[in-house]
């Protein structure tokens, strides 16, 4: 754990009743700590936009394993990325939609190329990047950047 530095911000009055809500709303035990996980936040996020570095995250898709070749197109991607792609969990949601999980980890700018790919393909009907940190140093929580449907929970 690395050593704590005091520091102090000057914000206005109004900006900071808005943060004690959210604070209040997100379930952080302190301002500090809200603080502590914006900027982890905001330098996962820098990270992930610029496309240099390292990080890891998941990849969440919901598809209809019935559309034609679906599945081994699915497949072929991911075997052709096994660099990137550390472990698949694959869910049976209906007898038509399946739910796959994939825990990746490499550049930035890679796996957001995967993750088009996979999102982009027919009968995928839901794909949420997220980027839970870096692989350099300290592991920063949750993320997201460059996604097109990812919900972020900052209380999370």
């Amino acid at each position: 754990m690395s050593e704590i530095v005091r520091f102090s911000v000057s914000i206005e009055a109004e900006l900071l009743e808005q943060f004690d809500r959210y604070c209040q709303q997100y379930q952080f035990a302190t301002r500090s700590e809200a603080v502590r996980q914006a900027i982890r936040e905001m330098l996962t996020r820098s990270t992930w936009e610029v496309g240099s570095g390292r990080v890891v995250g998941t990849l969440t898709l919901v598809y209809d394993h019935h559309r034609a070749q679906i599945r081994d197109r699915l497949l072929e991607l991911q075997h052709s990325h096994t660099d990137l792609i550390v472990c698949v969990l694959h869910v049976h949601l209906s007898h038509d939609l399946c739910l796959e999980i994939l825990v990746l980890r490499g550049a930035a700018e890679r796996l957001g190329n995967i993750a088009a790919q996979l999102r982009g393909m027919k009968g995928v009907y839901k794909g949420d990047l997220v980027i839970a940190g870096t692989e350099e140093g300290e592991v920063i929580p949750i993320a997201g950047g460059k996604t097109r449907l990812t919900k972020h929970n900052p209380g999370s």
